[in-house]
């Protein structure tokens, strides 16, 4: 059987993983690297720490894998979407790369929309508003601030695509990651000429858009030596890391969702046609599945808003866990457990961060409603469960009320190893909840697209079928579902209530 490596270029490190054509994972390895904040709301990093990181990852599956370099049939790439690598006419890199997370270009934003004829008529060019941390403010950004570094600029890629070049010389996208620079026409899964015109942007700087499964390059003698694998290795398209993320969870039909409840959360539905929210409160991008698209939901403080409660209320249980060698967040979850569903009355905005979904107002902040004398540490975790789940839930109805259906919800992510958390997710979305046998993730569906685009597979939905199968459902609890039912309509009114404070008290910090 041949070998198929995943690399998945992350905010925090990069993952690299062996997978053999059945779906059975050899090795994995994982390399990090530092993230810089030059400034507040500034987010950067340096794109040859990937570059490295991709080197020593892929060199260490192999050993741990024993996988001969003849043996290696396809890469496939993922990554952190979003950022901007800039490379002048030599193919060096201009300045650090400014990442998804990156808050500098709200003006840019303003004036994309501007230049676009409105919010309105954007959505309808690239079926997306713009948001800080899209691609296309980016660039605009280093022309209005850097004008110099903005003239010599030839070639902006993202971060994967970066990879992509360093390992075969090639400057090529896909179509998953491209949505997401808001400069694609996502209909026509191709670059958008009418908004490049309109920003005064050259398409020459922007890279070939691909499908995802397709061969984009092929490994070139210099890199192949670099990293320990034969030359001409064929190089896929791959992913965005959420549309990779879902063909790693199977997500590539109608009726499947997925809800990942990592440090941010994301609801994510495939589609068979172009959908999108008039309101933009759902991105629109095009799938990682040939011709398919998918909408999706992102909160910001999701499982982040726990990990919070942890680190500033959950000295006591850290110390215990360390003390009994387990995750303090199982001494959590067991304490949220003695409290009834719906905390007896105690809310929890996870607003933590701001949100995106479906607000997309970065002035939103966490907040607990309705505490009493009643109310005890089994209710406040409770509660911080409660409110991210509810924060999901946002992005699911949405989705629902788009006509998308809901049959199954995919679960992943540190919600998904709780099993209490699993049943609270089940109980608020109203629907079956399952996890898979699969959990590495982006790199696991983009190994998968490589497996396809050399002939493994005859399509990334026969791939799924083969290899990922469901392991877990849990279904709604009745009386639950009926509690938080009742009560996620007052979760919903009281960010409206609080909007206009939350904005307030954030203009007074800033003083």
């Amino acid at each position: 059987m041949g070998v198929y490596l995943g690399i998945d270029v992350g905010t925090s490190g990069t993952k690299t993983l062996a997978m053999r054509s059945d779906g059975k994972i050899l090795a994995t390895a994982t390399a990090e690297y530092p993230l810089s904040s030059p400034r507040p709301g500034w987010s950067e990093q340096d794109p040859e720490h990937w570059w490295q990181a991709s080197i020593k990852t892929v060199r260490a599956v192999l050993k741990l894998g024993k996988i001969k370099p003849v043996d290696v049939a396809g890469i496939g790439l993922s990554g952190q979407m979003h950022g901007s690598v800039f490379l002048d006419a030599r193919h060096n890199v201009i300045r650090p790369a400014l990442l998804w997370n990156d808050q500098r270009t709200s003006a840019e934003c303003a004036e994309i929309e501007s230049l676009a004829g409105g919010r309105a008529q954007l959505i309808e060019l690239v079926a997306n508003p713009a948001l800080t941390g899209f691609t296309a403010p980016k660039i605009l950004w280093l022309r209005n601030h850097e004008p110099k570094h903005f003239e010599r600029v030839r070639q902006v890629l993202l971060p994967k695509d970066y990879v992509r070049f360093r390992l075969t010389g090639e400057f090529a996208t896909e179509v998953s990651d491209a949505s997401g620079t808001l400069l694609l026409d996502v209909q026509k899964r191709a670059w958008s000429k009418t908004l490049l015109e309109r920003l005064s942007l050259d398409p020459a700087i922007l890279p070939r858009v691909y499908e995802s499964e397709e061969v984009s390059g092929r490994l070139s003698a210099a890199s192949a030596k670099l990293l320990g694998l034969s030359a001409g290795v064929p190089v896929v398209g791959g992913g965005g890391d959420q549309a990779a993320g879902a063909v790693g969870n199977g997500i590539v039909r109608r009726g499947v969702i997925s809800a990942t409840m990592g440090t941010s959360g994301v609801v994510f539905a495939h589609s068979d046609e172009v959908q999108f929210d008039p309101q933009g409160r759902l991105h629109t991008f095009c799938h990682a599945v040939r011709g398919k698209w998918h909408i999706m939901g992102v909160v910001l403080s999701a499982g982040g808003s726990l990990q919070w409660y942890r680190n500033q209320l959950g000295e006591g249980e850290v110390a215990l866990a360390r003390k009994k060698k387990i995750d303090p967040y199982e001494l959590i979850t067991a304490q949220a457990a003695q409290a009834p569903a719906g905390s007896e009355g105690l809310y929890f905005l996870p607003y933590l961060t701001g949100e995106r979904t479906p607000h997309a107002d970065p002035h939103a902040r966490g907040a607990w409603v309705g505490l009493s004398l009643r109310h005890g540490r089994a209710q406040l975790a409770r509660s911080v469960i409660e409110g991210a789940t509810y924060a999901m839930r946002d992005s699911l109805e949405i989705i629902q009320q788009l006509q998308v259906p809901v049959k199954e919800v995919r679960l992943s992510g540190g919600g998904a190893r709780s099993k209490f958390w699993r049943q609270v997710q089940a109980d608020i979305y109203g629907v079956k909840a399952v996890t898979t046998n699969s959990v590495e993730g982006p790199a696991y569906g983009v190994a998968l697209l490589a497996a396809v685009g050399t002939g493994a597979y005859k399509s990334i939905v026969e791939a799924c079928q083969a290899t990922i199968k469901v392991v877990d459902s849990t279904m709604p609890a009745l009386r639950s579902k009926k509690v938080y039912d009742a009560a996620y309509p007052e979760y919903q009114h009281l960010y409206r209530s609080l909007k206009d404070d939350f904005r307030t008290i954030a203009g007074l910090v800033a003083k």
